[in-house]
């Protein structure tokens, strides 16, 4: 059936494709949404502070 180096690509070939998986998997639940959070918070800061700016500025 398969001959031992057809057997070692096909285990190289399974683990990269569930390292890829699982490292999608990390990317999308966690630094992702991560990522877009701490730039809304920064983005509001940022807000913030051009208001209190333009307030203490009258």
């Amino acid at each position: 059936m398969f001959e031992f180096d057809q057997y070692l690509g096909f285990l190289a070939f399974l683990t990269i494709l569930t390292i890829g998986f699982w490292l999608l998997t990390f990317l999308l639940t966690f630094v992702v949404p991560y990522w877009i959070s701490g730039a809304l918070i920064e983005h509001f800061k940022e807000v913030r502070e051009e208001k209190k700016a333009k307030r203490e500025a009258l």
